[in-house]
């Protein structure tokens, strides 16, 4: 594969989000070919799972079966449109990908990070990012983030408990250090301007040293 497989990671109300959507426009206005996706969803079969895993009203979800759908969903979004674009040479920028499922299903929902891994090392064979970005922001002010800001879905995660969210949290660092050559840490605790121009100069650097 020629393109480039960069994903942005983070608890709820990081800003992530916010800032792909922000870096891809830029990273056009320079000459990069660029494709934004998000997970689960980014193409019509997987946004159906997403309905289903993130809808408010199906809290039975039991835990392995959610890790099950979600493995399911990234499947199917890799295969019809992440590798298809790499393959073109595109810069494929997600919304979230394998860390999401190992942070919140395999340690705060407590079923083990092996264990889902495996789950999604069949999912996904060898299609790991390239690049990750982790949004680092204290909890507490992400939840609170959430709160304020009233245009953004509200999904199921939401309804967790404040516990919850920090096994989430403490899970994203305990993955900084197990994925270290891949995955680098951005300060979401600071401006959107002062975020999306550190996540740019990470990933500017990171497609210099590729060339």
């Amino acid at each position: 594969m020629s393109g480039h497989f960069i994903t942005f990671e983070g608890g709820e109300g990081a800003g992530k989000t916010s800032v792909l959507h922000s870096l891809n426009s830029k990273l056009q206005d320079l000459g990069y070919d660029v494709l934004a996706t998000r997970e689960p969803g980014g193409i019509e079969i997987a946004e159906q799972i997403r309905n289903i895993v993130l809808d408010t009203k199906d809290t039975k979800i039991e835990e392995r079966t959610e890790a099950l759908l979600y493995a399911a969903a990234r499947r199917q979004h890799l295969v019809e449109k992440v590798l298809p674009a790499l393959e073109q040479g595109k810069i494929v920028l997600c919304d979230r990908f394998v860390d999401s499922s190992l942070a919140y299903q395999g340690h705060a929902r407590g079923l083990g990070m092996d264990e889902v891994f495996a789950i999604n090392q069949f999912a996904v064979q060898d299609a790991m990012p390239d690049l990750t970005l982790f949004f680092d922001i204290d909890p507490k002010k992400g939840l609170a983030r959430i709160k304020a800001n009233k245009d953004r879905e509200r999904n199921r995660l939401d309804l967790e408990k404040f516990h919850f969210h920090e096994k989430v949290y403490e899970a994203y660092h305990i993955l900084m250090k197990r994925f270290a050559d891949r995955m680098q840490m951005i300060n979401a605790d600071q401006t959107m301007e002062a975020v999306e121009k550190e996540a740019m100069d990470r990933i500017l650097s990171y497609l210099q040293k590729s060339e």
